[in-house]
């Protein structure tokens, strides 16, 4: 005969309650999900940290740069070859793109997490279905944003070109396609990853899935954006 908390256990799993095995409860969807976000978090941390550290390399050549004389070969004197480049006015106007993509991946990233809290607390089908769609296109919005801001930064390259600043033409000109560049590198790294976040919404892989590789697209894009206003003002006030 089956003892008095024998019975009791048995009674517990049928009533659906989460089972004890060896002194420990079973997490919930939702324990487990806040374990990937933290993981996945403390991932993007670290590679944030890497690119700050480019960046600040840069920043702090950029600067030094600046203040140091060259050797003229014609003469053999220390000259100064650093000259201030014009900032085209059309890079404030891919700021302002910029800008913009963060907010509709913000919007991305919210909707996603409305979206796993209805499937926790199974709402109605018909809702999640709604959520996805909204999701998806928010995702699309942004994608285009980001390739409309690329494009931006190639127009400014063909403008400064056409006026006869290149890469060679003096160190300024080099600094700055080399910050805009890797940024712009960089950036196209976010745009891959939502194009991922969008494949993964269209073949409907798990929430929880989801939701770590929007959050997790949405504070890299939200890092770029901050980075490229620090890149605008070093070569705004910099000079």
């Amino acid at each position: 005969m089956k003892n008095f908390s024998t019975v009791a256990s048995d009674a517990t799993r049928l009533a659906g309650a989460p089972s004890i095995a060896a002194g420990h409860v079973r997490p919930s969807r939702s324990t487990l999900l806040e374990t990937r976000l933290r993981r996945a978090r403390l991932g993007l941390l670290v590679g944030l940290i890497g690119i700050v550290m480019i960046f600040v390399s840069f920043t702090s050549a950029y600067v030094v740069r600046q203040g140091l004389p060259t050797v003229d070969p014609r003469t053999d004197t220390l000259i100064r070859d650093w000259f201030a480049l014009p900032i085209p006015r059309l890079l404030f106007v891919n700021t302002l793109v910029l800008l913009v993509g963060s907010g509709t991946m913000e919007l991305a990233r919210r909707q996603i997490a409305r979206q796993a809290a209805v499937a926790q607390t199974a709402f109605s089908s018909l809702g999640a279905a709604s959520d996805r769609r909204w999701d998806a296109s928010w995702l699309a919005l942004t994608v285009v944003v980001g390739l409309s801001f690329l494009a931006g930064q190639w127009t400014v390259w063909r403008e400064l070109a056409a006026r006869g600043f290149y890469v060679s033409t003096n160190p300024s000109c080099s600094f700055f396609y080399l910050l805009t560049g890797a940024h712009g590198v960089h950036l196209l790294g976010g745009v891959l990853a939502l194009l991922a976040a969008m494949v993964a919404a269209l073949l409907r892989r798990p929430i929880e899935s989801r939701v770590v590789i929007l959050d997790i697209a949405g504070w890299y894009w939200h890092f770029m954006a901050v980075l490229w206003i620090y890149i605008l003002c070093l070569l705004k006030f910099a000079r």
